[in-house]
């Protein structure tokens, strides 16, 4: 399967107070969309601004941030520094997330 641009896993607003999880994904177990929307919500909720977490191509999830032009509450190096917290400390998740989009949606091999 080629993708073409980014695919949406899942996102939190701090400007409209909601979450999103994309319906393609409605199959993963309850507590990992659990633990996603606790980790967006409360994102957004410190720093500020739009957080998704986006497939690129290959398979990696990225953290992509936005913000509003005049958001003055926005903290940016504050978002920079909450997203290498969560990769850390939630690393094992993200990579779960990466191998099971790479096997079921892009169809990869698993290497053992």
């Amino acid at each position: 399967m080629i993708v073409e641009e980014n695919v949406v896993l899942c996102g939190s607003s701090a400007y409209e107070k909601k979450y999103y999880l994309n319906p393609e994904f409605d199959s993963l177990p309850d507590s990992v969309k659990d633990e996603l929307k606790i980790m967006c919500v409360l994102f957004t909720e410190d720093v500020g601004g739009v957080l998704t977490l986006e497939y690129e191509e290959d398979g990696t999830l990225e953290f992509k941030v936005m913000c509003d032009e005049y958001d003055a509450l926005y903290d940016d190096i504050g978002s920079a520094l909450k997203i290498k917290q969560i990769q850390k400390e939630k690393r094992e998740l993200l990579r779960s997330l990466e191998l099971f989009y790479k096997v079921f949606v892009l169809g990869e091999e698993v290497e053992e």
